[in-house]
């Protein structure tokens, strides 16, 4: 097969939860276990950070793979989803894997295939760990597809462990409370490997407290460790102070991943990196500082309150849940003062809460429904008429373009339009025709 064969052979022939959901979810860990025997479990041959959460573990695993590479050091990242080219999913200091050995990878694995009939997610994880081995990275930053103790990915033992925050989102299989949904994500806690948790709830921190004892894990919580203040916003950076509340250092930041949400995955990344240090990684001011304001350029992150054009104002961002939607909301609240209008693209897939989020947005707004195309997607017509009974209203289209084509049509030069509700919607805005 050539690269596009395979990739077709990946999207088809094997579950997909992005593009089926829950259906494609396996509940165990055999054939990820199967899959990496069968590769002489590349695993266990470089070092690595797990990185699980409900919301902000893309940015935080973008962020902390931007330090480390501009510090030196050889650094895997492996994500998902992935926006526009499934090689985003596998990387190495910024650079995707190659179509070679994708290509190359699905041949030398079909015979285990057949055997394990491996879901898409299970795969493309084998592929990570033994594209990672091959490559001989330093340290690979692994982020969890969802949940954690169940994930693929979670074969691994990392040399620390982070838990950005706890959310509603995909409650059909982690669970109906805060309470069972934070014990999912706690399943990435090892034996003796240092935790960060980002964030915590009333309901949460205990979960995460009696986890780590169980385990002997040292437990970090970035927010009480590490306070920002000073938050200055723009349409392309975001500067802050952080307080080290052990040493009362203040130092500040400057990033260009620039939603207000991301300071506290910045105190995570923090933390992060003075346990790094600890480990023997040496990491300088200056590559901190260097990475930080430039994770876009460093890693190709996109999605997350991305400006691709001004006049009017176009902002493009993955959030899809409760939380994601409240942090949006929280940063328009911010920046809203300056501008004339709100439109909002909005699409979503079946299986999330979409009452809740529906009921969080603002009915002064103006709405452009749609939909990604993708079996998950609810269509463009039934989300405009289930958005009406929460008093949004607006046109609905099947091309997310056309709908922020609309939207241009209608906006004044001091509006905003927001493109959100699906990451899968996200990715099928072409932003060169905007710019």
């Amino acid at each position: 097969m050539n690269y596009q064969q395979t990739i077709d052979h990946l999207y088809t022939q094997l579950p997909m939860f992005s593009r089926i959901g829950a259906a494609a979810y396996k509940k165990d860990l055999h054939n990820t276990i199967a899959l990496c025997k069968a590769l002489d479990d590349p695993q266990t041959k470089f070092r690595s950070i797990h990185i699980a959460g409900t919301n902000g573990k893309g940015s935080t695993s973008h962020m902390l793979a931007a330090i480390l590479q501009q510090a030196g050091y050889k650094t895997g990242l492996y994500t998902s989803p992935h926006l526009k080219d499934f090689r985003e999913r596998i990387k190495i200091n910024g650079e995707m894997i190659s179509e070679k050995f994708v290509v190359d990878f699905v041949e030398r694995t079909k015979k285990i295939s057949d055997e394990t009939e491996p879901s898409f997610f299970e795969l493309t994880v084998a592929m990570a760990f033994d594209y990672f081995e091959k490559q001989k990275v330093d340290i690979a930053v692994i982020e969890t597809g969802l949940g954690g103790r169940l994930d693929s990915t979670n074969i691994i033992t990392p040399v620390l462990s982070i838990i950005t925050n706890i959310g509603y989102d995909h409650m059909n299989i982690l669970g109906n409370s805060l309470e069972e949904i934070a014990a999912e994500k706690a399943g990435i806690i090892k034996p003796g490997v240092p935790v960060i948790i980002s964030e915590y709830l009333p309901e949460t921190k205990n979960i995460f407290i009696s986890k780590a004892k169980d385990v002997n894990a040292p437990i970090h919580f970035a927010g009480d460790e590490y306070a920002v203040s000073n938050i200055e916003y723009t349409t392309q950076s975001l500067c802050c102070a952080v307080t080290d509340a052990g040493n009362k250092i203040t130092e500040s930041f400057k990033l260009d991943l620039n939603g207000l949400y991301q300071t506290k995955n910045l105190c995570a990344v923090l933390c992060a990196e003075g346990i790094l240090m600890g480990h023997g990684f040496k990491i300088k001011n200056e590559a901190e500082k260097t990475a930080l304001s430039n994770v876009k350029t460093l890693t190709g992150l996109h999605g997350r309150w991305d400006v691709i054009s001004n006049n009017p104002t176009i902002v493009l961002d993955v959030a899809h849940n409760e939380d994601g939607i409240k942090q949006l909301l929280q940063q328009l609240s911010v920046v809203g003062s300056r501008l004339s209008a709100t439109h909002f693209v909005l699409g979503m897939v079946k299986d999330k809460d979409i009452n809740k989020v529906l009921s969080l947005l603002p009915k002064d707004a103006t709405y452009y429904f749609s939909n990604a195309h993708i079996p998950r997607a609810m269509p463009h017509e039934a989300l405009q008429q289930t958005a009406a009974n929460f008093g949004l209203a607006g046109e609905s289209f099947d091309d997310v373009n056309a709908a922020v084509k609309s939207a241009m049509k209608n906006a004044g030069k001091d509006d905003m339009i927001v493109v959100c509700g699906s990451v899968f919607l996200v990715a099928e805005v072409d932003a060169s025709l905007f710019q």
